[in-house]
């Protein structure tokens, strides 16, 4: 077994500030997103060593030691060689991304970084995935617990992704005996995130099925970092799920929000939104809908009852997503340029859904013909 990498030799040797001689941490994606937060927050806590970061291009934490290479590198394993636990956030969730291409990366890049840390001697690898492994179900409980299976189905954008990760984390241990993996699961990602359930609330009005149960928990990305940073400091293991605490129905995300409802009949929906997908006119799935159908609230207890606590409340977040997306205009999960927006009108999203799927049906009348 090779010696470990220089940098992270170097900042076994070194305390911090403070004298702690906490772990030394590595962090895939850490340049983007969750990723470059949680790099800046754990370069600056005295309770962790170095923070070793991993990305494609080179982020703006000084603090860190950089490794530029793609996580499905073997050389991977050498970079975390010293590390004592690697928090693995180089995801591909982009609506705009080709399906086979994004599960290639997640599914590969999940796996190499596994067996690299494995390989590398570390003893904790930190997951993220998405409360939306649970599924969205009429008959879930409200709130989940940690323990629910993962009712979930390929359907709804990156699940299918999602699901594989979290089947690769409960066989990592009986693979490589002495790694521990943890799995952070949040509700609706908030905080500079764009997700066909962020873009639902970029629609002039909210599209709600008939008969549908919505329930909505939201996540800040703020408490995704802090509840991250518990597991690295492995003030709590296993299968955790977080966000913010309780849940609001859909009556009170539109008098919070002042969007108003278009209900339509599940059948029409749901028909409606797989044929626009599936030419090409839009980039959500009809899977995602029932994300915005059913509960799939989370308790969030074992972070709880490790003593943390979330900064933010739904209304709070909600509050964030509607000022984010001020200004946007989508129409089942399509953006539309303000052109678009402007001859969408007050009609809303169900309007533009029931004629986009009028013009399907009259392309194929004419192909018929």
């Amino acid at each position: 077994m090779s010696s470990p990498d220089p940098q992270v030799r170097a900042a076994r040797n070194h305390s911090t500030p403070g004298g702690a001689r906490g772990p030394v941490v590595a962090v895939t994606g850490a340049a983007t997103g969750i990723g470059a937060l949680l790099t800046e927050r754990l370069a600056a806590s005295e309770e962790v060593k170095q923070v070793v970061a991993v990305d494609e291009r080179r982020g703006e934490c000084d603090a860190a030691q950089w490794h530029i290479l793609d996580v499905r590198d073997p050389a991977i394993a050498d970079k975390l060689r010293g590390a004592d636990v690697v928090v693995h956030l180089a995801l591909d969730l982009d609506l705009g991304s080709e399906a086979a291409a994004r599960t290639a990366y997640n599914v590969r890049g999940t796996q190499t970084v596994l067996t690299a840390a494995a390989a590398a001697g570390v003893h904790r690898v930190v997951l993220c995935t998405s409360a939306m492994v649970y599924g969205a179900l009429e008959d879930n409980e409200l709130p989940l617990s940690e323990d629910a299976e993962l009712r979930a189905t390929a359907e709804a954008t990156g699940v299918g992704d999602l699901l594989e990760i979290e089947r690769l984390a409960r066989r990592a241990p009986r693979a490589h005996p002495g790694l521990n993996v943890t799995v952070v699961r949040p509700a609706v990602l908030v905080g500079g995130t764009d997700t066909a359930l962020t873009r639902y609330f970029e629609s002039p009005r909210l599209l709600v099925v008939a008969g549908s149960r919505p329930a909505w928990q939201f996540c800040h990305v703020e408490d995704l970092v802090s509840a991250l940073e518990y597991a690295v400091l492995e003030k709590v293991d296993g299968e955790l799920a977080v966000g913010c605490d309780g849940w609001l129905e859909q009556e009170e995300v539109e008098e919070l929000s002042g969007i108003r409802r278009m209900e339509l009949p599940s059948a029409v929906a749901l028909g409606a939104a797989a044929r626009l997908h599936r030419i090409g006119l839009t980039p959500s799935p009809a899977g995602d809908l029932a994300y915005t159908m059913y509960p799939w609230v989370v308790s969030g207890s074992r972070l709880h009852d490790a003593g943390w606590r979330p900064r933010w409340t739904n209304e709070e977040v909600l509050a964030e997503l509607l000022e984010e997306v001020a200004g946007r205009h989508t129409v089942v999960g399509r953006r539309l340029g303000r052109k678009d927006a402007t001859a969408a009108g007050a009609a809303g999203a169900t309007v533009a859904l029931l004629g986009a799927a009028a013009v399907v049906r009259r392309a194929r009348k004419a192909r018929r013909r």
